[in-house]
């Protein structure tokens, strides 16, 4: 034991430092040089593409809508006069036809005489008589309301983006409809698509809001106030050539899209559009079956159309029907 303390020990102490000092001295002066990468690409960006290919394009565009009652038909005085019978009272269930009041007037001949003439008010549609105060001796003029009909029918409407009717340029006369905890969906009939403007408010300018409005089959039970679907649909187009609606500039009868040629670069190229489903679109002309065009529009942004209409893009998009 002493020999190991004196000798062996020592010199291990001794042989660790120097390997210790070894490394030291390779790291600070012969260590490998490094190469620093980090300013040089990895990859390489490469912009997605899709060809043209064949496919069907179903045109339906779906809004939320709510059921109510038609609108009150007044009924309207035909002989400028003075209520000489009435024979109904308000609340009563009214047909067309029915009697309302008679009017009685005064006419002067030519020749200075004179006859008493009479007219009797019929109501122009049936339901509940909502309105009416006439009163015996009153005078009305041709034309003026003497009540109104709240009719016992109804019909489903709902407001559309202004936008979305390029997808109905071929106008539906029906919808399909669908109410909220009610019976088996149904053909909505006599459609009709109009524009009312109204007024903003603030730095707002005036707004135009579009109604798409339909009438309720008298056979089918529904109530006020339910809420509905209703489907229209704007075309069905079958094996014809259709894209994504994200590759157009445009979505409704013309646009431009990014044309992939053989060596890698693209050109723009205008195409005549027709139908679109809200994700693909038809092209009509200025393509073919297996040409490759940018997948997506360069700089577009990608917007949701929560009316059902998929995707709006185009440069410098903002805002959304969220």
């Amino acid at each position: 034991m002493s020999i190991a303390r004196k000798w062996v020990f020592p010199i291990i102490r001794i042989l660790v430092f120097v390997a210790i000092a070894a490394a030291l001295v390779k790291i600070a002066f012969f260590a490998d040089p490094v190469v620093d990468d980090a300013a040089k690409p990895t990859g390489e960006i490469v912009e997605p593409q899709v060809a043209v290919a064949m496919g069907t394009i179903q045109n339906d565009v779906t809004l939320t809508g709510t059921v109510t009652n038609d609108a009150p038909v007044s009924i309207k005085a035909t002989l400028t006069g003075v209520v000489y019978d009435v024979y109904v009272g308000v609340g009563q269930n009214v047909d067309p036809g029915t009697e309302i009041l008679r009017l009685r007037a005064e006419v002067m001949n030519p020749d200075g005489t004179s006859y008493v003439d009479y007219e009797t008010v019929v109501s122009p549609a049936s339901g509940t008589l909502s309105t009416f105060t006439a009163l015996e001796g009153q005078t009305f003029s041709v034309g003026d309301d003497v009540g109104k009909v709240s009719p016992t029918t109804f019909n489903v409407s709902g407001t559309i983006a202004p936008e979305q009717q390029y997808r109905l340029l071929n106008r539906p006369t029906d919808a399909q409809v669908t109410i909220t905890g009610g019976p088996a969906p149904f053909t909505c009939t006599g459609l009709s698509i109009t524009a009312a403007a109204g007024s903003g408010t603030g730095t707002e300018g005036s707004s135009t809001t579009t109604t798409v409005r339909c009438a309720v089959p008298p056979e089918v039970t529904v109530f006020a106030g339910l809420s509905a679907s209703l489907v229209l649909s704007g075309g069905v187009a079958d094996n014809v050539l259709v894209v994504p609606i994200t590759a157009v500039e445009g979505s409704a009868q013309t646009g431009n899209v990014y044309f992939v040629l053989p060596d890698g670069s693209t050109e723009v190229r205008p195409v005549t559009l027709g139908l679109n489903d809200g994700i693909n679109v038809q092209v009509v002309e200025g393509l073919a079956e297996g040409d490759m065009i940018l997948q997506f529009v360069p700089g577009a942004n990608a917007l949701p159309d929560c009316g059902g209409g998929g995707i709006v893009v185009g440069p410098g998009a903002v805002g959304s029907n969220c």
